[in-house]
C-alpha cells in the first residue's frame, strides 16, 4: 500500500472508530443513567477521554496484533470484519449473488482508489468539501488563537502561583483560563474585583479546570476540528466533553465545602447574564475554558440549557461514588470492545481461504453466464 493510500485508509478508520466509540459510550452512559449513576460526570468524562486515547493508539494496536499473528500467538480466531462477512455468506447465512457480495467487499477499496485519483463526481465532491473545511477550520483556528493571545497580552498581571499567572482584563466579561507552551493563564474581568464571592467562585472553578487537564484536551480537540470537519459525530463528541467537564468541575469545587451551593449558582447566573452581552472577539477566541457559556440554542429548541442542567446538578447534591472502581469496571469492557473493533475494521492484509473461495465462485458464475449466452448465439468467441 502506497503511503498516500495508507494515510487515507488510516483517516477513514479513525472516522469509523470515532463513530463507533461514541455509540459505545452512549450505550454505557445509558446504563449509568438507568442504574442511578447519572451524576457521575467525572466517570463519563474519563470514559470519553479513554476511548479517544484508544483511537489515537489504534495504529499501534493493529501493528501489535499483526506481530502476534506473525509470531503464531494470536490463535486461529478470525477478527477481520470482511473475512467474517465472507465466511458467514459461504456458510449459507444469507442469499445473494456472489458477484454482489464481492462488489460490497470492494466498495471501500473502490472509494479509496477514486479519492486518490479524483475520479467521479462523488470523489471530487468529498475532496472539495474536505479541503474547504480544512482550510476554513485552520484559518478560524489561527485567527481565534490570535484573538485569545491579544486578550491575554492586553491583560494586567495580578498574581502568580508557580506556572499559573492571574491576569485582570478590561476586554472580557467572563473569567476563563488558557495556557501557553509552559504557563497557565487565568483571566478575570476587572469588574469582578468588586465582588469577593464571584471572584472566589471563578478562581476555584478555573483552577479546577487546570488540575483536571481540561485545557490540554480542549487544545487537542480544537486542533482536530478542521481535520474532522465532515464528521458530525466528532462535533457531538466535543460538545459532550465541553458539557461533562463543566459538570465535573462544578462537582469537584462544591465537594470541597469551601463554597456554598447558593453562592456558586448565583455566580453562574450572574456571569451568564453578563456573557449575553460579551464581545465578538471573546466568542471567537479559542482554545480556552470559561466559567460559563451562554447557550441560546437550547432556549430556542425548548430544551434545558447547559447552565440549567449545571444548576440542577449542583442543587441535587448527591454524594460522590467510588469513581476509580466504577471507571475501571466500565472502561475495561469498553476499551476491549473498541480495541477488537479497531482490528476488525482493517482492510484484509492478504487473501484468506474464504475470499479465495468467493473469488472462485464469482468466476464460475461468470463462466456459466458466458456459456449460457453462447448457447443461444449471443456471444461467439
Amino acid at each position: 500500500m502506497i503511503p498516500g493510500e495508507a494515510l487515507l485508509d488510516a483517516f477513514i478508520n479513525a472516522n469509523i472508530l470515532v463513530c463507533i466509540a461514541y455509540v459505545l459510550w452512549l450505550a454505557v452512559r445509558g446504563v449509568m443513567n438507568a442504574t442511578g449513576l447519572k451524576h457521575a460526570h467525572g466517570v463519563q468524562l474519563r470514559l470519553l477521554n479513554a476511548t479517544f486515547l484508544v483511537i489515537v493508539a489504534a495504529p499501534f494496536l493493529v501493528l501489535g496484533y499483526a506481530a502476534l499473528r506473525n509470531a503464531g500467538m494470536a490463535g486461529a480466531a478470525q477478527l477481520n470484519l470482511s473475512d467474517m462477512f465472507v465466511s458467514y455468506y459461504l456458510g449459507g447465512g444469507f442469499e445473494m449473488a456472489a458477484a454482489d457480495v464481492e462488489g460490497l467487499l470492494q466498495l471501500r477499496d473502490t472509494f479509496i482508489l477514486n479519492l486518490m485519483q479524483g475520479a467521479g463526481w462523488l470523489a471530487k465532491g468529498v475532496i472539495a468539501a474536505f479541503l474547504i473545511g480544512l482550510v476554513l477550520g485552520a484559518v478560524r483556528l489561527v485567527y481565534s488563537v490570535a484573538c485569545l493571545r491579544r486578550i491575554v497580552r492586553g491583560s494586567y498581571a495580578w498574581r502568580q502561583f508557580g506556572r499559573i499567572h492571574l491576569l485582570i482584563s478590561d476586554r472580557t466579561l467572563v473569567p476563563f483560563s488558557t495556557r501557553g507552551l509552559r504557563n497557565y493563564y487565568v483571566v478575570v474581568p476587572s469588574h469582578m474585583l468588586s465582588s469577593a464571592s464571584e471572584l472566589k467562585v471563578s478562581l476555584a472553578h478555573e483552577f479546577q479546570h487546570i488540575r483536571q487537564g481540561d485545557l490540554e484536551w480542549e487544545i487537542v480537540l480544537e486542533t482536530l476540528k478542521p481535520v474532522f470537519f465532515l464528521n458530525p459525530v466528532f462535533h457531538a463528541w466535543k460538545r459532550q466533553v465541553e458539557q461533562l467537564r463543566e459538570f465535573n468541575c462544578d462537582t469537584r469545587v462544591l465537594s470541597r465545602g469551601r463554597i456554598d451551593v447558593r453562592s456558586y449558582c448565583d455566580t453562574l447566573l450572574s456571569v451568564c447574564q453578563t456573557a449575553l452581552r460579551r464581545d465578538r472577539t471573546f466568542v471567537i477566541a479559542v482554545p480556552k475554558v470559561t466559567l460559563v457559556t451562554a447557550d441560546r440554542s437550547s432556549t430556542r429548541d425548548g430544551k434545558l440549557s447547559t447552565l440549567e442542567r449545571r444548576i440542577l446538578s449542583a442543587l441535587d447534591g448527591r454524594p460522590s461514588v467510588r469513581e476509580g472502581v466504577l471507571f475501571l469496571g466500565l472502561a475495561l469492557p469498553l476499551i476491549a470492545a473498541l480495541a477488537l473493533t479497531t482490528i476488525a475494521i482493517q482492510r484484509p492484509g492478504d487473501w484468506s481461504q474464504d475470499r479465495l473461495t468467493l473469488s472462485t465462485v464469482v468466476n464460475l458464475e461468470r463462466l456459466d453466464k458466458i456459456n449460457r449466452l453462447s448457447a443461444f448465439g449471443r456471444i461467439r468467441e
